[in-house]
């Protein structure tokens, strides 16, 4: 764990991250109907668990000062908390 913290300490300070946390294990998950149809499959990755840990910290900090000086408009749907890009379609259609 000691280990863990002090990369994460030095990817803080360099903006530098190990190679390893940027690289995902791509894999084919089956969807539906035959399995001899590749069009039944769907990509998956797999990344890196300290590199999605680190990810979550530095969205933590980024994000309390956003929200909290309300940066963001209202009727922004994308990349806001708790509304996906497809509220947008619904609220232009409405």
């Amino acid at each position: 764990m000691l280990l863990l913290s002090i990369t994460f300490e030095r990817s803080w300070r360099t903006g530098e991250v190990p190679e390893d946390w940027r690289k995902a294990n791509v894999t084919s998950v089956f969807k539906m109907s035959w399995k001899e149809d590749p069009g039944n499959y769907r990509p998956v990755s797999l990344t890196s668990v300290p590199g999605k840990v680190m990810k979550q910290f530095i969205l933590d900090v980024i994000s309390k000062p956003v929200e909290g000086e309300r940066v963001i408009r209202s009727s922004q749907h994308g990349l806001s908390k708790g509304k996906p890009c497809l509220t947008n379609l619904i609220a232009a259609l409405s």
